[in-house]
């Protein structure tokens, strides 16, 4: 059964820094591109962040030069570095494994509010 388990999110003064992890169980981590979503009250889920298998990255233009993806194929885990946090990035965000385009898992999401 594959799982992915996302953890670090919180409450967070505007400015302030947060880091995501996701571990993933039951799946071959390292043929699955992985991607950083994050769906806001009343919003559509939208992409943050994306890493592909041999490490390559995207990011939305709203969080590039402040958020970071990595991965550590050994742990079986993606991480989002999150800097310089703003109110408007509040949301729960959810990591997913993808490959050739099709997405395949999604985790059960975690909350990050930032606020004052």
């Amino acid at each position: 059964q594959v799982q992915l388990v996302e953890s670090g999110g919180g409450l967070v003064q505007p400015g302030g820094s947060l880091r995501l992890s996701c571990v993933a169980s039951g799946m071959t981590f390292n043929i699955y591109d992985m991607d950083w979503y994050r769906q806001a009250p009343g919003k559509q889920r939208e992409l943050v962040a994306h890493i592909t298998t041999g490490g390559s990255t995207n990011y939305a233009d709203s969080v590039k030069g402040r958020f970071t993806i990595s991965r550590d194929n050994a742990k079986n885990t993606v991480y989002l570095q999150m800097n310089s946090l703003k109110p408007e990035d509040t949301a729960v965000y959810y990591c997913n494994a993808n490959r050739y385009h099709r997405s395949y898992w999604w985790g059960q999401g975690t909350q990050v509010t930032v606020s004052s």
